[in-house]
């Protein structure tokens, strides 16, 4: 065995790969609570793979027999129920966990140098997750479904020139129609899911190069010959990280980060199968009770929105009158996230030691993106539409007013090496 072992690693280095992007790999040893998400978004993910296998195997790509197909699913297959709701749900928690995967980079600093490369391909997978999501938002062709594949569809037609022949082309018909639902089922299935798990390998990758941040926003691994050596850790690591870093303050990966994300996945599972048993529509917000009536051109739900996790950006869209003007501010909102790298010019990452600005600032940007969330549920009512447009002009407000305080920004000093607290 030995020796089959020996002659495979040779031609195909496993062992050495798992030492060194797994097991060996070294994390900071005050990884805290905000930590455990980016481990919880590849758990979500492998359920989403394994649960649209399986429904794949019985759905009707079709306008005539979709919607019937979900039924079938739901009434008739052997534990089709629980394979939906698993599906339908862990979409809704991808999203939980990628948020606040997303908020932990961005109190602790996570996306400054060096750690650009690696924000831009998280913000790259957060975008395919939006497409993927809506790509399979249209596939349960249910009322919601079809309406609101039908709203999102038509702002491309806002766009100059182009506008009118990029709809059609989404469309694949001049409306929303079962040639729509065929194109993407296919990039929902096959498409999408290609560029994210690549995209992903680069976001780890990317990560394993300039090592993990951490709540002190103080690096761990220092250059040879720096400062920090003689302190070097008691622990053995991969000859990739020994040989590279005097590794400071750090800790391997096996056993002490997988008991870590253990832990959170056994609290995460409580709280999805909670859901999934309990509560899978999760008072509409999951699954919207117009979804469960088939889809029907003739007959306009009473308030058509998206599901939660487009809210945000749907609320900056209809803040603003004009529907060209709209539509560029919600793709601006994604664009900032993009850029936040080069808007924070603070050398200092972790709000700990950042001025009470950089913290009020933080604290009214998650104030604004909870109340634009719950304001893009909302039917477009005058009070409504004039709270969107404040909360809007504060969500924006967060990146300009970094621009310009965090250049100059008076900070507290940093400790020499991570702190526990």
């Amino acid at each position: 065995m030995n020796a089959l072992l020996g002659w495979i690693e040779k031609r195909l280095p496993v062992t050495n790969a798992y030492r060194k992007h797994l097991s060996e790999y070294p994390m900071p040893k005050n990884f805290n609570f905000w930590y455990i998400f980016g481990s919880l978004a590849m758990l979500v993910l492998v359920n989403q793979i394994v649960t649209g296998i399986w429904l794949t195997m019985n759905y009707v790509p079709s306008g005539e027999g979709a919607f019937a197909s979900i039924e079938y699913i739901m009434r008739d297959v052997e534990y089709g129920w629980l394979l939906r709701y698993m599906h339908s749900t862990g979409a809704s928690a991808f999203f939980v966990v990628i948020y606040l995967h997303m908020f932990r980079g961005l109190i602790y600093g996570s996306y400054q140098k060096p750690r650009e490369l690696l924000w831009l391909f998280g913000m790259l997978i957060f975008l395919i997750l939006m497409a993927e999501a809506f790509m399979g938002y249209l596939l349960p062709w249910g009322q919601m479904s079809f309406w609101g594949a039908q709203v999102i569809i038509s702002l491309f037609g806002a766009i100059p020139v182009i506008g009118d022949d990029l709809t059609l082309w989404i469309r694949g018909d001049y409306v929303v129609s079962g040639a729509t639902l065929n194109r993407f089922f296919a990039l929902h299935v096959i498409a999408l899911p290609i560029v994210l798990l690549l995209l992903i390998v680069l976001h780890v990758l990317a990560l394993h190069e300039v090592g993990s941040n951490n709540p002190d926003g103080i690096e761990t691994k220092l250059p040879k010959g720096s400062k920090g050596e003689g302190y070097k850790t008691q622990f053995r690591f991969h000859e990739y990280y020994s040989n590279k870093y005097d590794i400071i303050d750090s800790i391997p990966f096996h056993p002490y980060g997988t008991v870590k994300d253990l832990i959170g996945v056994a609290v995460f599972a409580f709280f999805f199968s909670y859901v999934i048993f309990f509560n899978p529509e999760m008072g509409g917000y999951f699954l919207e009770p117009p979804n469960f009536e088939a889809a029907n051109p003739l007959k306009t739900p009473e308030h058509i929105a998206p599901v939660w996790y487009f809210t945000p950006f749907y609320a900056i869209l209809r803040a603003v009158p004009d529907k060209l003007l709209g539509v560029a501010a919600m793709g601006a909102s994604i664009v900032f996230l993009f850029l936040l790298p080069w808007f924070d010019r603070c050398r200092v990452r972790s709000f700990r030691y950042r001025s009470k600005v950089h913290f009020i600032n933080i604290c009214q940007f998650t104030i604004s993106f909870i109340a634009l969330g719950i304001l893009g549920t909302l039917p477009a009512t005058p009070t409504y539409t004039l709270l969107a447009q404040i909360f809007s002009f504060a969500y924006f407000m967060f990146f300009i007013l970094l621009f310009f305080y965090s250049k100059n920004e008076v900070t507290k000093p940093l400790p020499e090496r991570v702190t526990f607290k």
